[in-house]
C-alpha cells in the first residue's frame, strides 16, 4: 500500500493518494513527495474486503504494533482513494455503499488528514502510548488539521526544520 502526499503543495486537489499492496514496508522521498509503502493484503470475504496486515515476525519488532489503529488507516486511505477516484461521489454515497453510518465513515476518513510523520510512526508501532483509536479519529475532540498542532495535541515531538 503506498500513500503519497506532496509536502509542500499549497492546491489541496495536488494530494495524490496511491494505494498498492507492498511486501515490505518502507519509506522515502521522491522529488517534492513523500511516500509510504505499507504492507497490507485486501482480501474478499463474502461481499466485503479485508485488511490483512503482514505476520508479525515481518515487521520491526518495536513493541508497539496496534493493529487495529494500522488497519483502520489502510482503510480510510482506502476509501479516500474511492472518492478520489470518484466512483463514489460523496462520504455519505461511499457510506451508502458500504452499509456503514455516514458518520462513522466521516470519522475514519479524517485519519488521512494526519500529518506523514504521524502515520509513519503509528505504522512503524513508535506512537505515543497514550494514543488510541478513539483519540486518532477525534471521537471526544476533533483533531487540529495543522500538522504541527496535531503533533502538540497528540503528544510527537515538534517536526524540525
Amino acid at each position: 500500500m503506498t500513500i503519497e502526499r506532496p509536502t509542500g503543495a499549497t492546491n489541496p486537489r495536488l494530494k495524490c493518494v496511491r494505494i498498492e499492496v507492498g511486501a515490505d514496508a518502507r519509506s522515502y522521498v521522491s522529488g517534492d513527495r513523500r511516500v509510504t509503502l505499507v504492507p497490507l493484503t485486501i482480501k474478499r470475504r463474502q461481499n466485503r474486503k479485508l485488511l490483512i496486515p503482514p505476520p508479525r515476525e515481518s515487521m520491526p519488532q518495536s513493541g508497539g504494533l496496534d493493529e487495529p489503529m494500522i488497519k483502520m488507516l489502510g482503510k480510510a486511505f482506502y476509501w479516500q482513494r474511492l472518492l478520489d477516484e470518484g466512483r463514489y461521489a460523496t462520504a455519505t454515497e461511499l457510506a451508502r455503499a458500504l452499509r456503514h453510518e455516514p458518520g462513522w465513515v466521516a470519522e475514519v476518513l479524517r485519519l488521512t488528514l494526519l500529518a506523514p510523520d504521524i502515520v509513519e510512526a503509528i505504522l512503524d508501532g513508535r506512537q505515543p502510548r497514550h494514543l488510541n483509536l478513539q483519540t486518532l479519529r477525534g471521537r471526544h475532540e476533533l483533531l487540529p488539521r495543522d500538522w504541527n498542532e496535531q503533533r502538540e495535541v497528540l503528544g510527537f515531538p515538534p517536526m524540525k526544520i
